[in-house]
């Protein structure tokens, strides 16, 4: 959960998973950072071979933001009642101005460190799988416009890349019948043409060989 006058701030304030077998979900993070400093941060779970984070470790810029994206490898089997006891750490601390992820000493977030750590922790949510309209239903419910706004744009890219698909396969099929009526046009036309052919030359070499009546 966050408080006022953190150094970061994070939405959603629980990971949200739509659980499906052999499937994988992902769930984003927002990270802002509502300092005048760098802030430095970096996640941390309790079932790190269950989840693929990233970044999983950053800096952030001074009244900047970061996404973190959170995935859930696909998974045999489905937990008891649906119910998920993972958890996730988030820890940040000042860092000096220009610092880059390269530059971070090893000890940056361990608590023992010289410079305190801000924690933020975050639970996990496992969610029954939805339809698109189930989505939008419940991001309007909770009053939550980014998410929304993200699903609708997900949606209309979803949307896109079928109609270029489709575009694209009707353009081949048009292609192919073109060509196939262009191929089978010239077929029959040498095949009439290799007739007459033969037929004249067949009726010429006839009226050579008939013996004159001279």
């Amino acid at each position: 959960m966050t408080v006022a006058k953190q150094l970061v701030s994070v939405r959603p304030e629980e990971l949200r998973f739509q659980f499906e077998l052999e499937q994988q979900s992902y769930c984003d993070l927002k990270v802002t950072n509502n300092t005048e400093n760098n802030v430095a941060f970096k996640v941390k779970t309790t079932s790190p071979k269950k989840y693929y984070v990233r970044p999983n470790t950053g800096v952030i810029h001074p009244w900047d933001s970061c996404v973190i994206r959170v995935t859930l490898q696909a998974q045999k089997e489905y937990p008891p009642e649906m119910q998920c006891k993972d958890k996730f750490l988030l820890q940040s601390t000042v860092v000096p101005p220009n610092t880059e992820v390269d530059d971070l000493p090893q000890d940056t977030f361990n608590k023992e460190g010289a410079k305190p750590l801000e924690e933020c922790k975050l639970r996990v949510v496992y969610m029954p799988p939805h339809t698109s309209s189930d989505k939008l239903d419940d991001g309007i419910k909770q009053n939550n416009p980014d998410q929304v706004l993200q699903r609708l744009q997900d949606e209309r890219d979803k949307a896109v890349r079928q109609t270029q698909q489709l575009q694209q396969d009707l353009e081949i099929l048009k292609r192919q019948r073109n060509r196939g009526s262009v191929e089978g046009f010239s077929f029959k036309f040498l095949l009439l043409v290799g007739l007459i052919g033969i037929t004249a030359g067949f009726l010429l070499k006839l009226l050579l060989s008939t013996p004159s009546t001279d």
